[in-house]
């Protein structure tokens, strides 16, 4: 029951709710390859946040897998994709407030955002060919 809320929360939170579009029979377009830039807000946090953020992902993206067990053919497929597409973001995103959380200086801050910004942009492409 506890995995389950976070695992809720983490999606409302996290605005990682494609699974529920992947569930319906009807697939739906997949998502814009290209992502708004971050800002600084988006990776405020502790090292404790994104270790919490990771597990958080970790337990979503295994409820996931197990609501695209029940789907054949290109309907799994597609469920499959979005379930991995919000892990890898929501993995990135744990790793960038990580590294926030140790950045000294602005130009630190600002390498740790490009990066994230990187890391989001190359997800969505790599998922996006599969859809």
């Amino acid at each position: 029951m506890k995995k389950t809320l976070i695992a809720i929360a983490a999606t409302a939170l996290f605005g990682l709710s494609t699974f529920a579009s992947a569930q319906s029979p009807a697939t739906t377009a997949p998502a814009a390859t290209t992502a708004p830039a971050a800002s600084a807000g988006d990776l405020a946090g502790t090292k404790d946040d994104a270790k919490a953020l990771k597990k958080s992902a970790d337990a979503t993206y295994k409820d996931a897998k197990k609501a695209c067990k029940p789907m054949k053919g290109a309907e799994e497929k597609a469920c499959m994709n979005d379930a991995k597409l919000a892990h890898e973001k929501a993995e990135a995103k744990a790793k960038g407030i990580h590294e926030m959380a140790e950045a000294k200086t602005d130009k630190e801050k600002a390498k740790v955002m490009d990066k994230y910004n990187k890391e989001l942009s190359k997800a969505d492409k790599k998922y996006a060919k599969k859809s």
